[in-house]
């Protein structure tokens, strides 16, 4: 019998499929974001030396404090608006979106777009 895989299984397997496509580099790094029931994550990170140049969580003290819940669309904004402006601060203007496998509605997309308006391109 065949079983079904998990959302989560899923998921894994459009994010490697998508990671075969891009990569972050020096001039242009990635921006992954990752979405848990409780929390939103975001990094920009260069591959070619496997580092991570820059992140934001709602795991944050700086970053709860501004938040009334850490797992709502505003919350994820919040947490695109750290970022862009974190990346600004170390002169990254160009990054290459990364969902992660996640469909690009709801907390990811109002990341995105908090972080477009902050001024990150994408």
């Amino acid at each position: 019998m065949v079983s079904k895989q998990s959302r989560s299984e899923v998921r894994v397997k459009k994010h490697n499929r998508l990671r075969n496509r891009f990569a972050g580099t020096a001039e242009r790094p990635r921006l992954a974001v990752f979405r848990s029931n409780n929390h939103m994550y975001a990094q920009i990170i260069d591959d070619t030396v496997g580092k991570t140049l820059v992140a934001a969580s709602t795991v944050e003290k700086e970053v709860k404090a501004e938040l009334e819940k850490t797992n709502d669309v505003d919350a994820a904004a919040y947490v695109g608006t750290v970022v862009a402006k974190r990346a600004l601060e170390k002169g990254i203007k160009e990054v290459v979106f990364d969902r992660g496998g996640f469909i690009y509605q709801g907390k990811i997309q109002a990341l995105a777009d908090a972080a477009r308006e902050a001024g990150l391109e994408f």
